[in-house]
């Protein structure tokens, strides 16, 4: 501990900042997260909310955005914007009762566009909601135990969890973490309660004193992710704070700690750049969590205290440890816990993938998974989803659990049940939707983008099921129609769909144009990187009818798409 202590490496006191972004200046001026909100409600004049209560609105779980497919047509008229809200869930580990699935399906339909979302976050959110559908809808959910808060904005998001049961006989020890980390490093402000519960104001202030994010809360957003090896479904290395599961002859041991993963990045500026996670130790969990949580916590603190609040693109972790170094960020987390990680164990990731169809547990509980496309449930021409969930949730036989892959899993149901289920599964047709999806269309992801999303380049969930259907015959027309390969868009280079951490990622640089990125790998463990910029439809196609070609001929057996192409240097150097 003496050698932490003195290693000059660490500074004693973290860097003054004095030229701040906008966002910082209207987190510290703004009464715990209140702001003007409660005025903003009010003002029936306009859709909007104030802006600064724009950035504040975040912290309590949703975004402003309006419809951007009618912007044109309103500005003719001269009307404002069509403003409406997102409002997403804190859900830690994606898990919700079947009661709590029928609130959620009877408040999307009163008070949004009717679609349940799931996000690559499991947990879901609602789009199209008026500002005066807001309060309606976050009592309607309190009512169901359930809240938005902290789930956006610069705080820690949602927190994932390795989502199927049959991934281990200790899932059940793993995934109660994702509950205790998420009330640990919730925010304390009671403005939640206040505006949109109408609870009383506190008369005394000094019990919402939060010592984690004080007045200025975190530089920017940040995420943890929990992943129970050889599945890596929850991607976990793509999170700021990644925790590996170490389990030895059945039994968890503990962690592996990672950090300063995050795939954002901006067009144009190098300063930026995804990254996926640095494995820096573990912590044991064999005699108790104090150590481990008390490791999440520091974590946190030190980006509180060294992430830059001058340029909110470099604020994320990532950047810090990029900047500082891993060895300083190892023993400055040694400082602040009083002792340093121990060496990180052998761990071994080998797939990416959500478990479709019918599944089993140790305890003999039965799980299905069914194909989500993007992760939309709603009922369209081609299969009734939200129909059959809704059903399903009414039996009380299924729990719903989220994946991090924008799935859902109907969990936990009992042997007696399960033809039940089948029975509905079989009347909506969702077992033979499931099983006619491509393995392409089955890992494939998209992010949201147009027509809500503001800083969405191009589209993404509205259009990769159409080039879907292209690719799929150019897999066809090779004979690799079974060939898994992850693909995955954003209309955006922000990375919500993870679109650098697949095997070929699309990312969206104007309306029809994506950069095409190739060559991460099939397990998580590898970003890819671009191989050309700017492509539209047609020329996307060229490329890959021809990459295809050479990957039938000239792989190696059973060499998945993102090494061949790794190993081909199917990207620019």
């Amino acid at each position: 501990m003496s050698e932490i202590k003195q290693n000059t490496l660490s500074p004693v006191e973290p860097p003054k900042q004095t030229n701040l972004s906008s966002t910082e200046r209207i987190k510290q001026k703004s009464d715990g997260l209140r702001g003007t909100l409660t005025e903003s409600l009010q003002d029936e004049v306009t859709g909007a909310i104030r802006e600064d209560d724009q950035a504040l609105i975040k912290f309590h779980g949703m975004y402003q955005q309006d419809d951007r497919d009618r912007r044109e047509e309103r500005a003719e008229k001269k009307l404002e914007r069509l403003f409406s809200f997102m409002i997403r869930l804190r859900l830690p580990g994606g898990f919700l009762t079947p009661e709590q699935w029928i609130a959620l399906h009877h408040i999307a339909g009163e008070h949004s566009t009717g679609t349940i979302k799931i996000t690559t976050r499991m947990t879901v959110q609602l789009h199209g909601l008026l500002k005066s559908h807001l309060k309606p809808t976050i009592q309607a959910f309190n009512q169901a135990g359930l809240d938005s808060i902290a789930t956006c904005g610069d705080v820690n998001r949602n927190v994932t969890c390795a989502a199927h049961p049959m991934q281990s006989e200790v899932h059940e020890q793993v995934h109660a973490y994702a509950a205790r980390i998420s009330e640990m490093l919730k925010p304390k402000t009671h403005a939640y309660y206040e505006i949109w519960l109408d609870e009383e104001k506190l008369a005394d202030r000094s019990a919402e004193e939060d010592p984690l994010y004080q007045d200025r809360y975190l530089p920017r957003k940040f995420k943890v992710g929990i992943g129970i090896p050889p599945n890596n479904e929850v991607d976990v290395f793509t999170n700021d704070l990644a925790l590996i599961a170490v389990i030895e002859n059945k039994k968890l041991k503990g962690f592996n700690i990672a950090i300063g993963g995050g795939l954002g990045a901006t067009h144009g500026n190098p300063d930026t750049y995804p990254r996926l996670a640095t494995t820096i130790g573990f912590v044991p969990v064999t005699s108790g969590d104090e150590r481990l949580l008390k490791t999440i916590y520091e974590i946190l603190t030190i980006q509180r205290d060294y992430g830059n609040r001058s340029d909110r693109k470099l604020s994320r972790l990532k950047y810090t440890v990029d900047k500082y170094g891993v060895e300083w960020y190892k023993q400055e987390l040694a400082r602040r816990t009083g002792s340093p990680l121990e060496e990180a164990r052998s761990v071994s990731f080998t797939e990416r993938i959500d478990y479709y169809g019918w599944q089993q547990n140790h305890k003999g509980l039965w799980y299905y998974t069914p194909f989500i496309e993007s992760g939309r449930v709603l009922d369209d021409e081609k299969v009734a989803m939200k129909t059959a969930l809704l059903e399903i949730a009414q039996t009380g036989k299924a729990n719903f659990r989220f994946t991090g892959n924008q799935n859902l899993i109907l969990a936990d149901i009992d042997k007696k049940d399960k033809a039940a289920v089948e029975e509905i599964l079989n009347k909506y047709g969702i077992i033979r939707h499931t099983e006619a999806a491509s393995a392409l269309r089955k890992n494939s992801i998209a992010c949201v983008a147009l027509p809500t999303c503001p800083l969405a380049l191009a589209e993404a969930q509205r259009y990769l099921p159409v080039l879907i259907d292209k690719i799929e015959e150019l897999l066809d027309k090779h004979e690799l129609s079974n060939e898994n390969i992850i693909t995955r868009m954003t209309g955006c280079p922000n990375g919500c769909g993870r679109p650098y951490a697949a095997e070929i990622g699309f990312v969206g640089t104007a309306p029809g144009h994506y950069n095409m990125h190739l060559a991460g790998d099939h397990e998580g463990l590898r970003l890819n990187r671009i191989y050309k910029e700017n492509l539209d439809e047609a020329a996307i196609l060229r490329e890959l009818d021809v990459l295809f070609w050479l990957y039938k001929k000239e792989r190696a057996t059973g060499e998945k798409f993102g090494n061949f192409a790794w190993r081909q240097r199917w990207y620019k150097q």
